[in-house]
C-alpha cells in the first residue's frame, strides 16, 4: 500500500536498509518462540496494545518454523484514546465547576493531557491517582483525584472493543479460542488491569503470558529477523500473511 511504501521511504531517508515491513505483534510472537525454544506445535496469540493501535497475530510455532496464520488490527484504538476520555471528563468537570472552557486554552489542555497521561500510567499499579495543576486556566488551580474504577468506567466501551480484532484473527486463522496455547502481551497499554481482566475473561480464565519485556519485545523480534544469517536463527523459517496494519517495525 502507499502507506507501507511511505514507511519504507522514511527508513531509506533515515539511512536504513529496509529488509521488510513486519507487523509488530508478529515480531513479538517470534521473539516469544525463540526465547522459550518451543519444540511442540503451539498456537500463540500475540496481543499488542500500544498508544494508537491494537495489533493481533496468531502464529503457529514448531521448533524453527513460524507460520503467521492470521493478523488483525485496529488503528483507532490505543492508550491515547484512553487518555482522551480522561481529558474530556476533566474538561467537562472544569466547566461545570468554574464555568470556564478549557478548550479556549491550548496551554491548559496540554498541561491537562500530560497530567492525564501520567495518571493513566499510575492507575496501572495504584487504585487512584492525583492530578495537581497550578494555574491551569485563568489562574485557577486544579486538584483532583481519579480512581481506577472511574477510569475504567470512562473507557469501558474502548476496553471491551479490544476483543473485536482478536475475534477476527481467530476467525481468519480458523481456530477457536480454546485452541490458543499462549496469549502473549506486548505494548504499554497491556499493563492496564482492566484490559488484562477482559482478555482473561474472553479466554475463559487462561493465564496471560507477560514474560516478554513489553517495551522491547517488538525490537527483539525485528532484530532476530534482520540477523537471520547468524547461527542461532539461520534455520528459522517464517511464513507471514498479508497485513493491512500500519503499525510495523523495520
Amino acid at each position: 500500500t502507499s502507506k507501507r511504501q511511505a514507511i519504507k521511504d522514511a527508513g531509506a531517508i533515515a539511512g536504513l536498509t529496509v529488509l521488510c515491513i513486519m507487523n509488530e505483534s508478529t515480531t513479538t510472537a517470534i521473539a516469544y518462540g525463540l526465547v522459550n525454544k518451543i519444540s511442540a506445535e503451539r498456537n500463540v496469540l500475540a496481543f499488542d496494545l500500544g498508544g494508537s493501535n491494537v495489533n493481533i497475530t496468531v502464529l503457529k510455532i514448531e521448533e524453527d518454523d513460524f507460520k503467521a496464520t492470521s493478523i488483525a488490527s485496529s488503528i483507532h484504538l490505543g492508550g491515547d484514546d484512553f487518555v482522551n476520555r480522561m481529558v474530556e471528563y476533566f474538561v467537562r468537570d472544569f466547566k461545570r465547576k468554574y464555568n470556564k472552557d478549557l478548550q479556549d486554552s491550548k496551554r491548559g489542555l496540554r498541561q491537562l493531557r500530560n497530567a492525564c497521561e501520567f495518571a493513566k500510567l499510575t492507575l496501572s499499579s495504584s487504585c487512584q491517582a492525583s492530578i495537581e495543576i497550578d494555574s491551569l486556566h485563568e489562574d485557577i488551580d486544579f486538584y483532583w483525584t481519579i480512581t481506577r474504577e472511574c477510569c475504567e468506567e470512562l473507557n469501558a466501551d474502548l476496553f471491551r472493543s479490544t476483543i473485536e480484532p482478536i475475534e477476527k484473527a481467530l476467525r481468519d486463522a480458523k481456530i477457536d479460542k480454546a485452541s490458543v496455547h499462549e496469549i502473549v502481551l506486548v505494548g504499554g497499554s497491556t499493563r492496564i488491569p482492566k484490559v488484562q481482566q477482559i482478555l482473561q475473561d474472553f479466554f475463559n480464565g487462561k493465564q496471560l503470558n507477560r514474560s516478554m519485556e513489553l517495551d522491547e519485545a517488538v525490537a527483539y523480534g525485528a532484530a532476530v529477523l534482520s540477523g537471520d544469517k547468524s547461527e542461532e536463527v539461520k534455520d528459522l523459517l517464517l511464513m507471514d500473511v498479508v497485513s493491512h496494519s500500519l503499525a510495523s517495525k523495520i
